[in-house]
């Protein structure tokens, strides 16, 4: 299968959703031991996107408010790194974290906090699973949380230039049978995306070695 610029072939999707549920396995099994309940992360699907479409894709249809975290990542690729919730699933996943003990007011004075460490956990935990396995380093900073409109969160200028590239990741949330939907964006500009299609490519052919 051909691709145009930025776009994924369908082995390197494949290959890409492959690493991207070791990485969020990983964090399941780190926020287990914060929340003391079984939690099950899955990425169903990747893509590769603009950040136009990756705004309305968030939003879904009834254009809710967003709560992201926010990490910028350097590394053979560089870009920023957002794990974004609906406002109001947002507040489910840190009464699942703080527990039920706690009132509406008290979650939403710890929602900040609880917020910015399950990123950090899950976005590290993801963006280090990945680099480990394409045998790279990266470099992460310190979490921030931001709120607002898809449009907000990707801050769409309306223009198709190559920083607007969104590799866009589907996730599936399950902690304490409740079904949390978000979403992982690495915003990546073309020589950031070109470079982790090589180093994806490498890994890809390490594999059919291996398997050969």
């Amino acid at each position: 299968m051909t691709t145009t610029r930025g776009e994924l072939s369908d082995i390197e999707q494949d290959a890409l959703a492959e690493i991207a549920n070791l990485g969020v396995s990983r964090a399941a099994a780190s926020l287990r031991q914060m929340v003391g309940e079984q939690v099950l992360l899955s990425v169903p699907a990747v893509r590769i996107v603009g950040r136009d479409v990756a705004a309305r894709l968030v939003e879904g249809d009834n254009a809710p408010q967003l709560v992201a975290v926010k990490q910028s990542f350097e590394g053979p690729f560089s870009g920023k790194a957002l794990l974004i919730f609906p406002q109001a699933q947002s507040l489910e996943l840190v009464r699942s974290i703080v527990g039920h003990e706690h009132s509406l007011e008290d979650v939403i004075d710890l929602e900040q906090e609880a917020l910015a460490e399950t990123g950090n956990v899950i976005l590290n935990a993801c963006l280090a699973t990945i680099a480990n396995l394409l045998r790279r380093t990266m470099r992460m900073s310190l979490p921030s949380v931001i709120r607002g409109d898809g449009k907000t969160l990707f801050e769409v200028d309306g223009s198709a230039s190559d920083g607007n590239l969104v590799l866009f990741l589907y996730i599936d949330f399950t902690i304490k049978n409740r079904d949390i939907r978000g979403f992982i964006a690495l915003l990546m500009d073309l020589p950031s995306i070109t470079s982790l299609k090589e180093i994806v490519g490498e890994f890809i052919e390490d594999v059919e070695k291996q398997t050969a």
